[in-house]
């Protein structure tokens, strides 16, 4: 199985530094996922829109994590809505001309 990118949006109504303090806990449970090699949090406050891009080594992580305690959590909070979440996967060659932060397996993959 090939390497799995997911992006999720969501728009917020409660002030950033609330959502970033609110999130700042959810951090090291979202990095000892299993299968999770990295994430980029993303943050339009002009728009009330934040999100996030993750790596995951396999479709199988991918699923057990957008299935898991987290985004049901995430699903929950009335200080999120319109949750949207998509899978992708990796075009690696491409990915390694323009320098995107890929582990070694996933651009010796391509």
């Amino acid at each position: 199985m090939s390497q799995q990118i997911l992006q999720v949006n969501m728009n917020f109504s409660i002030p950033r530094a609330d959502l970033e303090t609110a999130w700042l806990g959810a951090t090291q449970p979202i990095a000892d996922t299993p299968g999770l090699l990295w994430k980029v949090w993303l943050m339009n406050e002009e728009k009330n829109e934040a999100g996030g891009i993750y790596l995951f080594e396999n479709e199988d992580a991918l699923r057990a994590y957008v299935s898991g305690p987290i985004v049901t959590a995430l699903k929950a909070s009335p200080a999120v809505s319109n949750i949207s979440a998509k899978a992708f996967d990796v075009l690696a060659d491409h990915s390694a001309i323009t320098r995107a932060p890929l582990t070694p397996a996933v651009a010796s993959a391509g």
